[in-house]
């Protein structure tokens, strides 16, 4: 092989490698929630249920992150820290703090009562 072609493939080989890589890294989506308490989590029967049914399981293919505490603003900030891929507010206060805290990452959000 001469040198000139070596070099070429050489070239080739190193300009695709990071692209090999970084399609045989298969990242997990993070679901962020903020709970005001750990019990909070009985709550979200009906929504495992849901990812379970759309294929979705906890551990194997998405990892669901719980944030406690009684500021909310505080814990909706902690999920945008952790760079969740999508964040889940249940009610209105949840909802508010995730709208004001990020522009960039997607926000599903509950919100029951009647007015």
């Amino acid at each position: 092989m001469r040198r000139r072609d070596f070099i070429k493939l050489s070239g080739g080989v190193a300009a695709t490698w990071p692209l090999a890589v970084r399609a045989q890294q298969r990242t997990m989506p993070v679901i962020g929630i903020p709970l005001s308490q750990p019990g909070g989590v009985d709550l979200l029967r009906g929504f495992h249920q849901g990812l379970k049914e759309a294929g979705y399981i906890e551990g194997e293919n998405v990892t669901i992150e719980y944030v406690w505490g009684d500021n909310q603003d505080r814990q909706t900030a902690e999920l945008v820290r952790r760079q969740v891929t999508v964040i889940v507010a249940l009610g209105l206060p949840a909802s508010e703090s995730a709208v004001k805290a990020t522009k960039t990452i997607p926000i599903v959000f509950t919100c029951s009562g009647a007015h």
